[in-house]
């Protein structure tokens, strides 16, 4: 090692020591880290709703980084979980802060939202432990030893931070992947058939529907030497699932295989809005679609990249929107028949866990969710609650058309589906019972990204 070397890493454990674990630093700078958050055998899968965990078909990961110098640290974190939700959020966010030294709202924390992986809801598993239930959707002492582990992760990358000059922006498309749940029928009848593995020829044969073609990557770079690669694209990360193979399905095939590329890249996979975005056009289930779909998320990933253009990165700006949702009041869902559903031992075991997560989140109606963005100028990076349909990524970028956005979903995912008003009207949020959001909030979404974008004249 030279001297150098030894002198830099003397100076930033120095600073690390003396701030109480957090580098004190006139410049940027950027760590990142990784931690496996593989699901134990037994565990509940899409949170119950799925065969429980029987074997490991591959790792499950949370991928993070840390960026430094530009006031209190900024936290991205994209974790190989089905969801996140309402308190268990907010411990994990909080256990993050704490680590990097900074505070809950510059935590932006994602699940990339495979199904054959857990989902995280500490409020929703006490009911269920109150009324005979235990760990069916989550393994609460698990889930606080995974906390737990990344944040250790973190704060060890800390004391290997290193200068971030520049961040890239390039974006390529997709081919053959993802595709609108929604199909309009011969007669004008408009349904939601199309999920991530679909058998029906005439539903995969049907028009794509709205969708974002295009995969974005946002890179950081400390001079020539790129430092992290950070993919985005919209489309629920599926191929098949449900028999209890814990997975991160073919966007983790295709993030491993592009870090075999360069192993001095960090490189994180993204999910965006994707409520109602699936593979099912192009994937009818069978086992071997999903090297195939991994092999065209890694081409575009190479595409994206081969297209970068860098800028020297300056101000960095983190804005946080505060949002409230409306929760779904239709039958069967008001919090009375909810706490009756959830008592009845006669009900199936999911339908009671359902009602559990949906009175999880009435709970907390009164704790806006965050929406926060980081802007680097050119660039931006937004993150989204839970199963928000494409449209709101479409909408982001249409508020700031001047410059490049990023989107990820499935930040807080205690809501649920998210559908726009189209959808809404068309009776989307009636006809899923993942939904606990009432009908009407594409305005006070569109609202909250405009200010967490700095959108002009919003």
């Amino acid at each position: 090692m030279s001297k150098n070397i030894v002198s830099r890493v003397c100076a930033i454990l120095a600073a690390v020591a003396a701030s109480g674990g957090v580098p004190v630093v006139d410049a940027l700078e950027m760590s990142t880290f990784s931690a496996e958050v593989t699901a134990p055998m037994g565990h509940a899968l899409m949170g119950g709703g799925i065969a429980p965990a029987k074997s490991v078909v591959d790792p499950l990961y949370a991928n993070g980084l840390v960026l430094l110098g530009a006031g209190d640290p900024i936290v991205m974190v994209a974790m190989d979980w089905c969801e996140i939700r309402n308190d268990a959020y907010d411990a994990f966010r909080d256990a993050l802060a704490e680590a990097a030294g900074t505070t809950r709202e510059r935590v932006l924390l994602t699940s990339v939202h495979q199904h054959d992986t857990p989902v995280a809801d500490f409020t929703a598993q006490r009911l269920l432990d109150e009324h005979g239930l235990p760990e069916a959707l989550c393994k609460v002492p698990y889930v606080k030893d995974c906390i737990a582990r990344v944040a250790r992760a973190l704060k060890d990358s800390l004391g290997r931070a290193v200068p971030v000059t520049h961040y890239g922006i390039g974006e390529a498309a997709v081919e053959g992947v993802a595709s609108n749940r929604r199909v309009v029928a011969a007669d004008g009848t408009v349904s939601f058939p199309r999920n991530s593995a679909t058998a029906d020829a005439a539903i995969r044969d049907a028009p794509i529907g709205e969708h974002d073609p295009m995969l974005k990557t946002l890179s950081f770079w400390n001079g020539d030497q790129a430092l992290a690669a950070l993919n985005f694209y919209s489309v629920h990360p599926m191929s098949y699932y449900g028999k209890g193979g814990v997975s991160a399905d073919f966007v983790g095939m295709a993030r491993r295989k592009r870090q075999e590329d360069d192993p001095a890249i960090h490189q994180f996979y993204f999910t965006g809005c994707s409520g109602d975005t699936t593979a099912g056009k192009y994937n009818d289930g069978a086992i071997q679609n999903r090297p195939v779909l991994a092999d065209r998320i890694y081409q575009a990933m190479v595409a994206a990249w081969n297209a970068t253009e860098k800028h020297e990165i300056g101000d960095v700006t983190v804005r946080v929107a505060k949002m409230t949702l409306e929760p779904k009041s239709t039958a069967g869902y008001s919090e009375e028949e909810m706490k009756a559903i959830l008592a009845d031992t006669n009900a199936k075991t999911f339908t009671r866990i359902l009602a559990a997560m949906g009175l999880s989140f009435r709970m907390r109606l009164n704790q806006p969710i965050d929406v926060p963005a980081v802007d680097f100028g050119k660039a931006q990076f937004l993150v989204m609650p839970a199963e928000s349909f494409v449209g709101y990524q479409l909408m982001a970028q249409q508020l700031r058309p001047d410059s490049f956005v990023v989107t990820a979903g499935f930040g807080e995912c205690a809501p649920g589906y998210i559908p726009t008003a189209q959808t809404s009207a068309e009776g989307f949020n009636d006809a899923h019972d993942w939904c606990w959001v009432a009908p009407g909030a594409e305005d006070r979404m569109r609202a909250a990204m405009a200010e967490a974008l700095g959108a002009p004249g919003q």
